[in-house]
């Protein structure tokens, strides 16, 4: 036996292994050993060890900024509009990120006498910076060494790609963390990439058709999640993909009982055509085969 064959048996073991025990936890939870909520956050837990920071950032085009040579008065103004608590702070674009601003840090400047003396150097945090391919349970262990809740995310070109936080980590564990500025603004669809979206499988099948100007209908189901769950024909697991129309739907995180984000993909005319021109063959050769075997059975 080769160590690749060794190394391949291993990993594959420790997969069977985890897959057991999930499913023994499901049952535990059918059974009501456990509640549906212990469920979905264990099993959060074993999502975050395979996922990584691309799968969960706020997009570039999405990042709130502030710029380094404004004003308090600007600064308040911009952290009120946004709601954020925590924000870059760039020079002249936003690959040149100098710090992270907390919004906490401005209320020492609310009158007219220690706005005189501001200085952002006083109150900047240094900025951390982590690569797109991070995995999550890397990313939430530094954060609590670090005491930092908040990273730029880096392409390989060393650009910033987008931001992660802790609180983007730790709702793949327990779920959607809401607060009031959560309530008034939802975003569903996310821009992540040249024809790419991160999308929530909660997104009703109404302002996901809007959105792509598309028609997917399903007189059962009112979300994209009800939809892509329909067309699998189970509750999938991390990774599974299936094709819907003129849409490639890849899962990034689901759980026993739902999918909670996918990422979108727009298919072209060519690479329809080539999906179908790929699935036919694989039939083709699907029917050869059980012919083969037909025959073969026949001649005993």
């Amino acid at each position: 036996m080769t160590w690749l064959t060794a190394l391949k048996n291993r990993f594959s073991k420790e997969k069977n292994a985890r897959d057991d025990l999930l499913q023994n936890l499901r049952d535990a939870q059918r059974e009501g050993v456990i509640d549906l909520d212990a469920l979905m956050m264990i099993e959060g837990v074993f999502q975050v060890s395979e996922m990584r920071v691309r799968d969960i950032m706020v997009p570039r085009s999405q990042i709130v900024v502030v710029q380094e040579d404004l004003g308090v008065e600007e600064m308040l103004a911009i952290v009120a509009k946004s709601g954020h608590s925590r924000l870059p702070v760039v020079d002249e674009s936003l690959d040149e990120v100098v710090g992270i601003l907390l919004a906490k840090d401005l209320t020492h400047y609310s009158d007219e006498k220690s706005r005189a003396s501001f200085e952002l150097k006083d109150i900047l945090r240094p900025a951390v910076f982590v690569p797109e391919s991070k995995r999550l349970n890397v990313l939430l262990k530094d954060f609590r060494e670090s005491r930092n809740h908040m990273a730029m995310v880096i392409d390989e070109y060393s650009g910033v790609a987008g931001l992660v936080t802790i609180e983007d980590v730790l709702e793949q564990i327990v779920g959607e963390i809401d607060d009031e500025h959560d309530a008034a603004d939802v975003t569903n669809i996310r821009l992540s990439g040249f024809q790419r979206y991160s999308v929530r499988g909660l997104t009703p099948l109404d302002e996901f058709n809007q959105y792509f100007d598309s028609k997917l209908t399903h007189e059962k189901f009112e979300t994209i999640a009800g939809l892509v769950t329909f067309k699998l024909g189970h509750v999938p697991d991390r990774g599974e993909e299936v094709t819907i129309d003129r849409f490639h739907f890849k899962i990034i995180s689901a759980n026993s009982r739902r999918i909670n984000n996918m990422q979108v993909s727009l298919i072209s005319d060519e690479d329809k055509d080539f999906t179908v021109a790929e699935e036919d063959s694989t039939n083709l050769d699907e029917n050869a085969e059980l012919r083969h075997s037909t025959a073969s059975i026949n001649e005993k």
